[in-house]
């Protein structure tokens, strides 16, 4: 703040492109940062399923990844989140929307699929997503 005006920063345009390996470091600190402890400790089984999706994309801004998306789709009927989080510092801009927006565009025939948390479970309805049943088992159980 300079002489009681806020001086603003303009923010970059925001890129969405497709994820690349190199990426997985700003990734791994994303889920740090968010605490997904369970993808933080595996994070080579993490890394496997970034490399192993077929609809991975980022988002950068300001020259640094801002936000992620990991989905599985079969093209025709389903596309399948996995994995959606952005920057804390930078939710509610948008991003989140953007790159759902961004890979349902690259399949407009399926419909969107994904769990939620408690904590994120007002962001979907927000997003017109409905709540539907689900079950979820590890191999081990």
């Amino acid at each position: 703040m300079k002489g009681g005006n806020h001086i603003m920063q303009e923010q970059q345009e925001l890129i969405i492109r497709p994820y690349e390996v190199t990426d997985f470091p700003a990734i791994h600190q994303l889920n740090e940062q968010e605490g997904w402890s369970n993808l933080v400790a595996n994070h080579v089984q993490t890394k496997a399923a970034w490399q192993g999706s077929n609809l991975a994309v980022v988002a950068e801004q300001d020259g640094q990844l801002v936000g992620c998306l990991r989905a599985l789709t079969d093209g025709a009927v389903t596309l399948y989140v996995c994995e959606l989080i952005i920057e804390k510092s930078r939710r509610g801009t948008g991003i989140g929307g953007k790159l759902m927006q961004h890979v349902h565009d690259l399949h407009p025939g399926t419909r969107m699929e994904l769990l939620a948390s408690s904590t994120s479970r007002t962001y979907y309805e927000t997003k017109k997503f409905r709540a539907f049943y689900g079950f979820r088992k590890t191999y081990e159980e």
